[in-house]
């Protein structure tokens, strides 16, 4: 992004990436022991908190991307079909 603000659509965009991670991981806890869950939660936590400051950078969009694309190698979920959404 060129722009000092990122615009409030692609903060909330990701946002909302991330927290589809965070319950994504939460449905598969029980798969996981508590001592390799808990880094990726506290990293989860750590960036969603942050995402204002984040989406502000220069180039938000490709780091952003890349945290997300990172996540999805832990959580799966581009993989995951929502049972809701299949016909």
């Amino acid at each position: 992004m060129t722009q000092s603000k990122a615009p409030r659509a692609f903060t909330d965009f990701y946002r909302e990436e991330f927290l589809k991670h965070q319950r994504c991981l939460e449905q598969q806890r029980e798969y996981y022991s508590a001592g390799a869950i808990a880094p990726v939660e506290e990293a989860l936590s750590r960036i969603i908190s942050q995402l204002d400051h984040l989406s502000a950078k220069k180039d938000a969009d490709k780091v952003v991307s890349r945290l997300l694309q990172k996540f999805n190698v832990v959580t799966g979920l581009s993989g995951w079909t929502d049972p809701k959404n299949v016909h």
